[in-house]
């Protein structure tokens, strides 16, 4: 993939993600409205994370990052081998999961404690349970989903993959919307748009896949020699999935003992993963096809180009936003969130939710643009045993200190374990040779880029104070985090021209050089 086609598909995926995530947001600010933090919401929250947990656990997580690689070589040398190999793994993936959900809706009561223990022996419980069954058959459409989306990324097609997600926050935008004006339970609205968006997703991505050439359908199983590769890459991975669920798993175990608190991870969780979803896995979807393709030509050079380009591409937009979040949480929190059954008692406690998410937000990108090197090379063992020791640090740290500091033990878990997870990666890379060896313009970059967010965060902490109270809800505070917000980016990007920790020239020979 030539650079004007790598940066093409970053901004290609990185503009629908954003669309996606905006939806996204509007979605929570929404249900934060409707439901607040109350037993309805939480037991939604946990009732629709169950099928989303899994399809991490089975398709994005494991499936992809062993059939993407594989696809990609066959589709470079016998698109017939890469249209059968497909096949086996769309019809493999589909028993899988089938029988997995019908096992799994069997046993929903022992999943629901399992994710939220605190939920025993209150309402929430039964709530959960309800909701969790009509919301668990999601797991097969968007399995499907997502594998059809890695087989359109593996062959250069962005947009389809990128616009699906869209469809899920429309659905519900548009589902608590009718279920307000029409009295409709909002809880059981929630669910019941599950289901129905999973098969809308997968009827958009296999539409696309169709008129790439590849219209999947379901065959025999054939248990071939490149499915059962796919299965051996794919095992480690599968645990690695598990490792990070374990991780969701111990931050929402945390939450359920505080009154609350799931609510608050999660709308935290969210307002983060608004930097994080168009950064990071806008350049690790785009990076992981490209990189395989180098490394089967034996392409050193264009391998480190590629992988300094996303680097520097994924800091410089997420380090200034991690200062932000950390600097301003609380007017981001208020003004965001603050209004229906989400009240001031709320903000506070999400704010510092989102402040503690925001430290660990550089890691997570760098973890997406880190992966793509081992999974490229096929090895999922190496980032599994990583996974293993973040683990171990998430669950020391959540659970040993959740007395003494409360909720907020589950969001430091997660932060400082995603720095462990970070740093393993990086050090493991630098056994990779010089196709995993940052250049020189990166190695020059980005101590400006720190230094240009650090002081574009001391602003924007100055002027937070100078705009206190036209951030308050007696104000005019949707105009004034408006302009905190234009103010701290233009801010940042005088700063970062200033120090040099970008110019314009850069982005114009990104675009001219071929590989």
């Amino acid at each position: 993939m030539k650079p004007i086609r790598l940066m093409r598909g970053f901004l290609t995926v990185g503009a629908w993600t954003l669309l996606s995530r905006i939806a996204g947001f509007a979605r929570d600010v929404q249900t934060a409205s409707f439901l607040g933090t109350g037993p309805v919401a939480e037991a939604f929250l946990v009732a629709f994370s169950l099928p989303n947990m899994f399809r991490r656990f089975f398709a994005e997580g494991a499936f992809n990052t062993a059939f993407v690689p594989i696809f990609s070589k066959k589709l470079e040398s016998d698109e017939a081998d890469a249209h059968r190999f497909a096949e086996d793994a769309f019809t493999g993936l589909a028993l899988v999961v089938a029988v997995f959900s019908v096992l799994a809706m069997i046993g929903m009561r022992g999943l629901v404690l399992a994710m939220a223990s605190g939920f025993a022996g209150d309402e929430r419980l039964e709530l959960a349970i309800e909701y969790g069954n009509i919301c668990f058959p999601y797991i097969f459409f968007i399995s499907l989903t997502a594998l059809l989306s890695g087989l359109l990324n593996a062959g250069g097609r962005f947009a389809a993959a990128a616009g699906a997600p869209v469809m899920l926050n429309i659905v519900f935008l548009v589902a608590m919307a009718l279920a307000y004006r029409l009295g409709w339970d909002m809880g059981l609205t929630l669910a019941w748009s599950t289901p129905l968006i999973g098969f809308l997703q997968l009827a958009i991505v296999w539409i696309a896949a169709a008129r790439m050439g590849y219209p999947l359908r379901f065959r025999r199983p054939r248990f071939s020699t490149d499915l059962r590769r796919l299965v051996m890459i794919a095992g480690p991975s599968v645990l690695a999935g598990g490792v990070v669920q374990i991780n969701l798993l111990v931050g929402r175990q945390v939450g359920s003992h505080f009154e609350g608190a799931i609510a608050w991870l999660n709308y935290a969780d969210r307002l983060y993963q608004l930097p994080l979803g168009v950064v990071g896995i806008a350049i690790g979807i785009v990076l992981l096809p490209d990189i395989s393709r180098r490394l089967k030509a034996d392409d050193v050079a264009g391998s480190r180009y590629a992988l300094s380009r996303a680097t520097e591409f994924a800091l410089f937009l997420t380090v200034p936003a991690a200062v932000a979040l950390m600097v301003i949480p609380v007017p981001l929190i208020s003004v965001l969130f603050e209004r229906g059954e989400f009240t001031a008692a709320d903000t506070l406690p999400t704010a510092l939710t989102l402040a503690v998410y925001g430290a660990g937000l550089p890691a997570f990108v760098m973890q997406k643009v880190l992966q793509p090197l081992y999974f490229a090379r096929e090895d999922t063992r190496t980032p599994f045993r990583f996974a293993i020791h973040s683990m171990i640090v998430n669950v020391a740290l959540a659970v040993g200190l959740m007395y003494p500091l409360g909720f907020i033990a589950a969001a430091l878990g997660t932060t400082i374990s995603g720095w462990t997870m970070m740093l393993q990666l990086w050090w493991g890379s630098r056994k990779m040779g010089e196709a995993a060896r940052a250049d020189d313009r990166l190695k020059s970059r980005l101590p400006r880029i720190v230094l240009a967010s650090a002081l574009m965060g001391a602003g924007l902490w100055w002027l937070a104070g100078q705009m206190h109270d036209m951030l308050q809800p007696t104000g005019h505070r949707y105009i004034g985090l408006m302009l905190l917000c234009t103010a701290g980016f233009a801010l940042y990007l005088a700063l970062a021209a200033l120090v040099g920790a970008f110019r314009l020239s850069d982005f114009r020979a990104s675009f001219r050089r071929s590989a």
